[in-house]
Protein backbone atom coordinates (compact mmCIF):
# COMPACT_ATOMS: atom_id res chain seq x y z
CA UNK A 1 0.00 0.00 0.00
CA UNK A 2 1.32 3.44 -0.96
CA UNK A 3 0.41 6.43 1.17
CA UNK A 4 0.05 10.14 0.54
CA UNK A 5 3.22 10.63 2.60
CA UNK A 6 5.24 8.25 0.39
CA UNK A 7 4.07 9.99 -2.79
CA UNK A 8 4.85 13.40 -1.25
CA UNK A 9 8.40 12.29 -0.39
CA UNK A 10 8.97 11.27 -4.02
CA UNK A 11 7.50 14.54 -5.31
CA UNK A 12 9.80 16.51 -2.98
CA UNK A 13 12.79 14.57 -4.32
CA UNK A 14 11.68 15.28 -7.88
CA UNK A 15 11.13 19.00 -7.20
CA UNK A 16 12.77 20.05 -3.90
CA UNK A 17 10.61 22.67 -2.23
CA UNK A 18 13.73 24.76 -1.59
CA UNK A 19 13.59 25.67 -5.32
CA UNK A 20 10.21 27.37 -4.91
CA UNK A 21 9.91 31.15 -5.00
CA UNK A 22 9.55 32.97 -1.67
CA UNK A 23 6.01 34.09 -2.53
CA UNK A 24 4.84 30.58 -3.41
CA UNK A 25 2.79 28.13 -1.33
CA UNK A 26 4.01 24.62 -2.09
CA UNK A 27 3.87 21.15 -0.59
CA UNK A 28 0.99 19.07 0.78
CA UNK A 29 -1.84 21.61 1.13
CA UNK A 30 -4.77 19.33 1.97
CA UNK A 31 -5.02 15.78 3.24
CA UNK A 32 -3.73 13.02 5.50
CA UNK A 33 -0.18 11.77 4.94
CA UNK A 34 -1.16 8.33 6.17
CA UNK A 35 -4.07 7.87 3.74
CA UNK A 36 -3.84 5.15 1.08
CA UNK A 37 -3.32 6.19 -2.56
CA UNK A 38 -4.53 4.05 -5.47
CA UNK A 39 -5.44 6.78 -7.98
CA UNK A 40 -3.65 10.09 -8.71
CA UNK A 41 -4.75 12.89 -11.01
CA UNK A 42 -2.43 15.67 -12.11
CA UNK A 43 -3.80 19.01 -13.28
CA UNK A 44 -2.69 22.56 -13.89
CA UNK A 45 -5.28 24.14 -11.58
CA UNK A 46 -7.90 22.95 -9.10
CA UNK A 47 -11.18 24.14 -10.64
CA UNK A 48 -14.80 22.92 -10.45
CA UNK A 49 -14.11 20.89 -13.62
CA UNK A 50 -10.99 19.14 -12.32
CA UNK A 51 -12.56 18.58 -8.89
CA UNK A 52 -15.60 16.96 -10.51
CA UNK A 53 -13.30 14.71 -12.55
CA UNK A 54 -11.24 13.73 -9.50
CA UNK A 55 -14.37 12.88 -7.52
CA UNK A 56 -15.98 11.00 -10.42
CA UNK A 57 -12.88 8.83 -10.93
CA UNK A 58 -12.32 8.48 -7.17
CA UNK A 59 -8.83 9.99 -7.08
CA UNK A 60 -7.09 9.83 -3.72
CA UNK A 61 -4.52 12.53 -4.54
CA UNK A 62 -4.54 15.56 -6.83
CA UNK A 63 -1.13 16.86 -7.85
CA UNK A 64 -1.92 20.36 -9.06
CA UNK A 65 0.59 22.79 -10.48
CA UNK A 66 -1.05 25.93 -9.11
CA UNK A 67 -1.60 25.98 -5.32
CA UNK A 68 -5.10 26.01 -3.87
CA UNK A 69 -4.14 28.56 -1.19
CA UNK A 70 -2.12 31.72 -1.78
CA UNK A 71 -3.53 33.81 1.05
CA UNK A 72 -4.36 32.75 4.64
CA UNK A 73 -7.95 31.57 5.03
CA UNK A 74 -10.13 33.12 7.74
CA UNK A 75 -12.97 30.68 7.11
CA UNK A 76 -13.81 27.70 4.91
CA UNK A 77 -17.49 27.47 4.06
CA UNK A 78 -19.68 26.39 1.17
CA UNK A 79 -20.83 29.99 0.59
CA UNK A 80 -18.23 30.61 -2.12
CA UNK A 81 -17.63 28.23 -5.06
CA UNK A 82 -13.85 28.19 -4.55
CA UNK A 83 -14.23 27.09 -0.94
CA UNK A 84 -17.13 24.73 -1.61
CA UNK A 85 -15.04 22.65 -4.01
CA UNK A 86 -12.28 22.34 -1.39
CA UNK A 87 -14.84 21.17 1.15
CA UNK A 88 -16.01 18.52 -1.31
CA UNK A 89 -12.42 17.26 -1.66
CA UNK A 90 -11.96 17.20 2.10
CA UNK A 91 -15.21 15.27 2.58
CA UNK A 92 -14.11 12.71 0.00
CA UNK A 93 -10.67 12.38 1.58
CA UNK A 94 -8.84 13.65 -1.51
CA UNK A 95 -5.39 15.09 -0.76
CA UNK A 96 -3.96 18.02 -2.74
CA UNK A 97 -0.25 18.65 -3.40
CA UNK A 98 1.41 21.49 -5.32
CA UNK A 99 5.05 21.96 -6.30
CA UNK A 100 4.42 24.99 -8.61
CA UNK A 101 7.58 27.11 -8.98
CA UNK A 102 9.73 24.31 -7.53
CA UNK A 103 8.62 22.11 -10.43
CA UNK A 104 9.10 24.97 -12.89
CA UNK A 105 12.75 25.26 -11.86
CA UNK A 106 13.83 21.72 -10.99
CA UNK A 107 16.01 19.48 -13.13
CA UNK A 108 13.66 17.96 -15.68
CA UNK A 109 10.91 20.43 -14.73
CA UNK A 110 8.70 22.50 -17.00
CA UNK A 111 11.31 25.01 -18.13
CA UNK A 112 13.77 22.24 -19.01
CA UNK A 113 11.02 20.34 -20.82
CA UNK A 114 10.34 23.44 -22.94
CA UNK A 115 14.07 23.71 -23.66
CA UNK A 116 14.17 20.03 -24.63
CA UNK A 117 11.23 20.40 -27.00
CA UNK A 118 12.94 23.32 -28.72
CA UNK A 119 16.14 21.29 -29.04
CA UNK A 120 18.27 23.68 -26.98
CA UNK A 121 21.82 22.79 -25.96
CA UNK A 122 24.09 24.21 -23.24
CA UNK A 123 21.03 24.84 -21.07
CA UNK A 124 21.62 26.77 -17.82
CA UNK A 125 19.41 28.59 -15.27
CA UNK A 126 18.27 31.98 -16.52
CA UNK A 127 18.49 33.49 -13.04
CA UNK A 128 21.06 31.42 -11.10
CA UNK A 129 20.81 31.36 -7.33
CA UNK A 130 23.42 30.46 -4.76
CA UNK A 131 22.42 27.52 -2.61
CA UNK A 132 22.43 27.50 1.16
CA UNK A 133 23.01 24.20 2.97
CA UNK A 134 19.84 22.45 1.87
CA UNK A 135 21.67 19.13 1.70
CA UNK A 136 23.93 17.54 4.29
CA UNK A 137 26.21 14.54 4.30
CA UNK A 138 25.83 11.99 7.06
CA UNK A 139 28.98 10.01 7.84
CA UNK A 140 28.50 7.15 10.29
CA UNK A 141 30.91 4.42 11.41
CA UNK A 142 29.32 0.98 11.69
CA UNK A 143 30.52 -2.57 12.35
CA UNK A 144 30.22 -4.81 9.29
CA UNK A 145 27.32 -6.76 10.80
CA UNK A 146 25.31 -3.51 11.10
CA UNK A 147 26.02 -2.16 7.63
CA UNK A 148 23.00 -3.56 5.79
CA UNK A 149 20.58 -2.73 8.59
CA UNK A 150 21.84 0.84 9.05
CA UNK A 151 22.02 1.65 5.34
CA UNK A 152 18.49 0.28 4.74
CA UNK A 153 17.21 2.40 7.62
CA UNK A 154 18.71 5.70 6.44
CA UNK A 155 17.58 5.06 2.86
CA UNK A 156 14.03 4.42 4.03
CA UNK A 157 14.14 7.65 6.07
CA UNK A 158 14.96 9.74 2.97
CA UNK A 159 18.77 9.76 2.69
CA UNK A 160 20.87 8.67 -0.27
CA UNK A 161 19.00 10.36 -3.15
CA UNK A 162 21.07 12.02 -5.90
CA UNK A 163 19.01 13.23 -8.84
CA UNK A 164 17.04 10.28 -10.23
CA UNK A 165 19.13 7.75 -8.28
CA UNK A 166 18.13 6.34 -4.88
CA UNK A 167 20.06 4.41 -2.21
CA UNK A 168 23.36 6.12 -3.06
CA UNK A 169 26.19 5.72 -0.57
CA UNK A 170 29.95 5.41 -0.21
CA UNK A 171 31.58 2.76 1.99
CA UNK A 172 35.17 2.48 3.17
CA UNK A 173 36.61 -0.13 5.52
CA UNK A 174 38.82 0.90 8.43
CA UNK A 175 39.43 0.47 12.14
CA UNK A 176 37.57 2.23 14.92
CA UNK A 177 38.85 2.63 18.49
CA UNK A 178 37.08 3.47 21.74
CA UNK A 179 37.59 3.30 25.51
CA UNK A 180 34.41 2.92 27.52
CA UNK A 181 34.10 4.25 31.06
CA UNK A 182 32.68 2.20 33.90
CA UNK A 183 29.26 3.73 33.15
CA UNK A 184 29.15 2.30 29.61
CA UNK A 185 27.66 -0.92 28.29
CA UNK A 186 29.55 -1.55 25.01
CA UNK A 187 28.08 -3.83 22.36
CA UNK A 188 31.56 -4.90 21.29
CA UNK A 189 34.50 -5.47 23.65
CA UNK A 190 34.74 -4.52 27.31
CA UNK A 191 34.51 -1.30 29.26
CA UNK A 192 37.60 0.02 30.98
CA UNK A 193 39.97 -0.84 28.13
CA UNK A 194 40.68 0.40 24.63
CA UNK A 195 39.10 -1.62 21.88
CA UNK A 196 39.91 -1.77 18.16
CA UNK A 197 37.05 -2.85 15.91
CA UNK A 198 36.83 -3.31 12.13
CA UNK A 199 34.27 -0.78 10.96
CA UNK A 200 32.84 0.66 7.75
CA UNK A 201 32.62 4.39 7.06
CA UNK A 202 29.15 4.88 5.53
CA UNK A 203 28.47 8.19 3.74
CA UNK A 204 25.05 9.33 2.46
CA UNK A 205 23.60 12.66 1.40
CA UNK A 206 20.54 13.81 3.29
CA UNK A 207 18.01 16.63 2.71
CA UNK A 208 18.14 19.19 5.50
CA UNK A 209 14.40 18.72 5.99
CA UNK A 210 14.88 14.99 6.71
CA UNK A 211 18.00 15.06 8.88
CA UNK A 212 16.19 14.47 12.19
CA UNK A 213 14.35 11.43 10.82
CA UNK A 214 17.49 10.02 9.17
CA UNK A 215 19.62 10.36 12.32
CA UNK A 216 16.86 8.79 14.42
CA UNK A 217 16.60 5.87 12.00
CA UNK A 218 20.38 5.43 12.02
CA UNK A 219 20.50 5.36 15.83
CA UNK A 220 17.70 2.82 16.04
CA UNK A 221 19.33 0.47 13.51
CA UNK A 222 22.86 0.83 14.93
CA UNK A 223 23.93 -1.67 17.58
CA UNK A 224 26.33 0.70 19.36
CA UNK A 225 25.30 2.44 22.55
CA UNK A 226 26.80 5.68 21.20
CA UNK A 227 27.19 5.59 17.39
CA UNK A 228 29.94 7.84 16.05
CA UNK A 229 28.65 10.05 13.23
CA UNK A 230 29.21 13.45 11.60
CA UNK A 231 26.96 15.83 9.65
CA UNK A 232 28.54 18.08 7.01
CA UNK A 233 26.68 20.94 5.26
CA UNK A 234 26.90 20.80 1.46
CA UNK A 235 26.72 23.59 -1.11
CA UNK A 236 25.51 22.85 -4.62
CA UNK A 237 27.89 23.66 -7.51
CA UNK A 238 27.28 27.13 -8.98
CA UNK A 239 25.06 27.33 -12.02
CA UNK A 240 22.95 24.26 -11.26
CA UNK A 241 20.08 25.97 -9.47
CA UNK A 242 17.92 28.89 -10.42
CA UNK A 243 14.79 30.20 -12.13
CA UNK A 244 14.02 29.76 -15.81
CA UNK A 245 16.44 28.38 -18.40
CA UNK A 246 18.56 29.75 -21.23
CA UNK A 247 20.22 27.78 -24.02
CA UNK A 248 21.24 27.66 -27.68
CA UNK A 249 19.63 26.32 -30.81
CA UNK A 250 22.01 24.07 -32.77
CA UNK A 251 21.39 26.21 -35.85
CA UNK A 252 19.68 29.62 -36.06
CA UNK A 253 16.00 29.85 -36.98
CA UNK A 254 13.87 32.83 -37.81
CA UNK A 255 11.59 34.09 -35.05
CA UNK A 256 8.61 32.92 -37.09
CA UNK A 257 10.08 29.42 -37.56
CA UNK A 258 10.78 29.09 -33.84
CA UNK A 259 7.23 30.19 -32.97
CA UNK A 260 5.82 27.65 -35.43
CA UNK A 261 8.01 24.89 -34.00
CA UNK A 262 6.83 25.73 -30.48
CA UNK A 263 3.16 25.82 -31.50
CA UNK A 264 3.48 22.41 -33.14
CA UNK A 265 5.30 20.94 -30.12
CA UNK A 266 2.75 22.27 -27.61
CA UNK A 267 -0.25 21.46 -29.86
CA UNK A 268 -1.66 24.85 -28.95
CA UNK A 269 -3.54 27.62 -30.71
CA UNK A 270 -2.06 30.89 -32.01
CA UNK A 271 0.96 32.27 -30.16
CA UNK A 272 1.74 35.92 -29.61
CA UNK A 273 5.03 37.04 -31.15
CA UNK A 274 6.79 40.37 -30.63
CA UNK A 275 9.70 41.28 -32.92
CA UNK A 276 10.89 40.91 -36.50
CA UNK A 277 9.50 37.58 -37.72
CA UNK A 278 12.35 37.18 -40.23
CA UNK A 279 15.15 37.88 -37.74
CA UNK A 280 17.49 34.89 -37.16
CA UNK A 281 17.54 33.81 -33.51
CA UNK A 282 19.69 31.28 -31.67
CA UNK A 283 19.97 32.07 -27.94
CA UNK A 284 16.63 31.38 -26.23
CA UNK A 285 15.54 32.28 -22.68
CA UNK A 286 12.60 30.43 -21.11
CA UNK A 287 10.36 31.03 -18.08
CA UNK A 288 6.94 29.38 -18.17
CA UNK A 289 3.71 30.90 -16.86
CA UNK A 290 3.60 34.62 -16.18
CA UNK A 291 7.27 35.55 -15.87
CA UNK A 292 7.64 39.10 -17.11
CA UNK A 293 9.94 39.86 -14.18
CA UNK A 294 12.59 37.63 -15.82
CA UNK A 295 12.72 39.69 -19.02
CA UNK A 296 15.59 41.70 -17.53
CA UNK A 297 17.50 38.44 -16.95
CA UNK A 298 16.90 37.39 -20.54
CA UNK A 299 18.40 40.71 -21.68
CA UNK A 300 21.37 40.28 -19.34
CA UNK A 301 22.15 36.86 -20.84
CA UNK A 302 21.96 38.40 -24.34
CA UNK A 303 19.11 36.13 -25.41
CA UNK A 304 17.63 36.69 -28.85
CA UNK A 305 14.18 35.52 -27.71
CA UNK A 306 12.33 35.29 -24.42
CA UNK A 307 9.69 32.55 -24.22
CA UNK A 308 7.07 32.81 -21.49
CA UNK A 309 3.37 32.13 -21.13
CA UNK A 310 2.03 35.66 -20.86
CA UNK A 311 3.30 39.20 -20.21
CA UNK A 312 2.02 42.75 -19.82
CA UNK A 313 1.59 45.15 -22.73
CA UNK A 314 4.36 47.43 -21.49
CA UNK A 315 6.71 44.43 -21.39
CA UNK A 316 6.02 44.03 -25.11
CA UNK A 317 7.09 47.61 -25.71
CA UNK A 318 10.19 47.25 -23.54
CA UNK A 319 11.23 44.08 -25.38
CA UNK A 320 10.65 45.78 -28.73
CA UNK A 321 12.80 48.73 -27.67
CA UNK A 322 15.59 46.41 -26.46
CA UNK A 323 15.56 44.33 -29.63
CA UNK A 324 14.65 40.99 -28.02
CA UNK A 325 11.91 38.83 -29.49
CA UNK A 326 9.01 37.47 -27.43
CA UNK A 327 7.06 34.23 -27.96
CA UNK A 328 3.99 33.86 -25.74
CA UNK A 329 1.84 30.74 -26.24
CA UNK A 330 -0.38 31.55 -23.23
CA UNK A 331 -0.13 30.61 -19.57
CA UNK A 332 -1.98 27.32 -19.97
CA UNK A 333 -0.06 26.14 -23.02
CA UNK A 334 3.33 26.96 -21.48
CA UNK A 335 2.65 24.76 -18.43
CA UNK A 336 0.13 22.06 -19.38
CA UNK A 337 2.92 19.90 -20.84
CA UNK A 338 4.47 19.72 -17.37
CA UNK A 339 1.52 18.04 -15.71
CA UNK A 340 1.36 15.49 -18.55
CA UNK A 341 5.05 14.67 -18.12
CA UNK A 342 4.58 14.46 -14.35
CA UNK A 343 1.72 11.99 -14.73
CA UNK A 344 3.93 9.73 -16.84
CA UNK A 345 6.76 9.96 -14.32
CA UNK A 346 4.49 9.02 -11.41
CA UNK A 347 2.96 6.14 -13.38
CA UNK A 348 6.43 4.76 -14.11
CA UNK A 349 7.44 5.08 -10.46
CA UNK A 350 4.25 3.40 -9.16
CA UNK A 351 2.84 1.11 -11.90
CA UNK A 352 0.32 -0.31 -9.42
CA UNK A 353 -1.29 3.16 -9.06
CA UNK A 354 -3.64 4.57 -11.70
CA UNK A 355 -2.25 7.97 -12.72
CA UNK A 356 -3.64 10.33 -15.34
CA UNK A 357 -3.44 13.98 -16.37
CA UNK A 358 -6.82 15.67 -16.13
CA UNK A 359 -8.89 15.05 -19.24
CA UNK A 360 -11.50 17.73 -18.52
CA UNK A 361 -9.09 20.60 -18.02
CA UNK A 362 -8.75 23.06 -20.89
CA UNK A 363 -7.41 26.50 -21.62
CA UNK A 364 -9.92 29.07 -20.31
CA UNK A 365 -8.90 31.48 -23.12
CA UNK A 366 -10.54 31.16 -26.53
CA UNK A 367 -9.28 32.82 -29.71
CA UNK A 368 -11.99 34.07 -32.08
Amino acid sequence: METVGAIVEQLERLAPLSLAADWDNVGLLLGDRGAEVRRIMTCLTVTPQTVAEALHRQAHLIVTHHPIFFKPLRRLTADRPEEAMLLSLARAGVAVYSAHSAYDNTTGGINEELARRLGLIEVQPLRPVSSSAKQLKLVVFVPADDLQRVSDAVFAAGAGCIGEYRECSYRLQGTGTFFGSEATNPTVGKKGQREEVPEVRLEVVCPESRVAQVVAAMRQAHSYEEPAFDLYPLVSPPGKLGEGRVGQLLTPQTLAELAGHLRQSLRCGPVQVVGDLNKPVQRIAIACGAAGELLADALTTKADVFLSGEMRYHDYLHAQTQGIGLILPGHYASERLGIEVLARQLAQRWPQIEVWASERESDPVNWI
